[in-house]
């Protein structure tokens, strides 16, 4: 079958050309958005007279025959055809004749695609926002059930000061709003309606570009007909954004993977959720946990894959765009499977409360409270921090708590400790005294979740 662009040629181009050259074994997944553009097209090209409301009606039912034919699994692409866009061309001509042959008229793939991407991408932010909401509200309603439940908060994953299970989580929940946030200013510039651009100069016909916009639900058109056709900033954008994402979620399977080893068991995961060794018969693994931190590059390699994509392309569009797709979807299809199953990885880990409330008076996570005690005594903080220093090294060498020292012990360092010390020391309440807005405090933690429904 001769290509629809072959006027010019003499000969055909060699298979090898045509298998390397074609797109259609991974951008058929455009189908939807291609015919979607192409139903609004045909409508706008009658609308303003290129061509008549019959030849119109004729093309739309054409291409919704052939969306319900590809949909009911009807319809096999041709690797000949290239692409989505000549394949659908391709078999409206063979569908309706001659009249197909119009549909064309005053665009080009070039535009073509930048709207199909963009329509693509629209609904897949959508979906990935959805579950990152999903996600995230998982993790507040986790956080309701675990205010009290102390642990110990790291720096340098040395024991540091108490928080709470919830304050934790809510940590992670906060990043996964950002991410939420972030989307949603990545869909509003994706949401911009490129057809129209033609191939990088526009057109001659008296198009109406903002009656296209709001058949397909656009909020502007593209301003500049080079750059409509050349830009995929905004796959660069979301590429971005999903790293950032990945990002969140490896460093949370992070913790996982240490809490539930036997060195930390803060958390057992559920079976469902674990596999096993084939050696060794008393492994519980957290491989889906590894999986997911390992796919982080993955997707951050298509962030790196568009880049470098772009970095050296004269305006406006040339063929190495066609690689933009594969990555972009991939990064997509990555973020998607990764938050589906994050989520009740989740929510079905066994809290070991009472593993997480011991590490917490372990490593003398209280010690910063002591130097506030001092403080309120009024002794200079920096002189405070001194004299607590010098008591943590003290009961290093008798492999003591600060709690288990005697009044007159803790007297040697400070005669401005009290026997009310004990009380200002003691796990709970050294988290409990962090209510300041954002704190681990329980009070603060619950505003903290009642904010962050309100974001959701």
């Amino acid at each position: 079958m001769a290509k629809l662009w072959s006027g010019r040629f003499q000969k055909e181009t060699d298979r090898l050309v045509d298998d390397f050259h074609s797109s259609i074994s991974f951008d058929s997944r455009l189908y939807k958005y291609d015919i979607t553009g192409s139903i609004a097209h045909a409508k706008m090209l009658a609308k303003v007279g290129i061509i008549s409301h019959q030849e119109a009606d004729s093309i739309v039912g054409g291409l919704t025959d052939i969306l319900a034919g590809i949909e009911a699994g009807r319809v096999e692409f041709s690797v000949a055809a290239e692409d989505i866009h000549m394949n659908v061309e391709q078999l409206l001509i063979a569908s309706i004749g001659e009249v197909g042959k119009k549909l064309h008229t005053a665009r080009s793939r070039n535009d073509q695609v930048a709207l199909d991407v963009r329509m693509y991408l629209r609904d897949e932010l959508d979906r990935v926002r959805q579950l990152l909401a999903g996600l995230a509200g998982e993790l507040l309603d986790m956080a309701e059930k675990h205010l009290d439940t102390v642990m110990p908060g790291y720096t340098h994953l040395q024991r540091a000061q108490p928080v709470t299970l919830a304050h934790h989580l809510l940590a992670y929940c906060q990043m996964f709003l950002r991410d939420r946030d972030r989307l949603a200013d990545c869909r509003r510039r994706v949401n911009v309606l490129p057809l129209g651009a033609g191939a990088l100069a526009g057109t001659t016909f008296p198009l109406d570009r903002e009656y296209v916009a709001r058949e397909l639900g656009f909020d502007a058109i593209t301003e500049n007909s080079l750059d409509a056709v050349s830009d995929r900033d905004f796959a660069v954008d979301f590429a971005a954004a999903a790293s950032l994402i990945m990002v969140h979620l490896s460093r949370f399977c992070e913790e996982i993977i240490l809490w539930s080893s036997a060195e930390f068991s803060f958390i057992e995961l559920d079976d469902a959720y674990s596999t096993g060794s084939s050696m060794m018969p008393q492994k519980k693994n957290p491989d889906v946990a590894e999986l997911i931190r390992g796919k982080s590059g993955r997707v951050f390699g298509d962030l790196t894959a568009l880049l470098t994509m772009l970095k050296g392309l004269p305006l406006a569009y040339n063929k190495d765009m066609q690689e933009d797709k594969e990555a972009l979807f991939d990064a997509v299809d990555t973020v998607k499977k990764c938050l589906l199953i994050f989520r009740p990885l989740v929510a079905t880990m066994r809290v070991k409360k009472e593993n997480m409330s011991r590490a917490a008076r372990g490593g003398f996570t209280n010690a910063t409270d002591l130097a506030d005690y001092l403080v309120q005594q009024g002794v200079p903080f920096r002189e405070a921090h001194a004299i607590v220093g010098r008591t943590v090294a003290y009961c290093l060498e008798r492999n003591k708590s600060l709690e288990e020292l005697s009044l007159e012990e803790l007297h040697n360092f400070s005669p401005s400790i009290k026997e009310d010390v004990y009380a200002a020391i003691g796990v709970a309440h050294c988290v409990a005294a962090r209510s300041i807005t954002g704190g681990p405090a329980p009070e603060a933690v619950q505003e903290a979740i009642r904010t962050a429904r309100r974001r959701l």
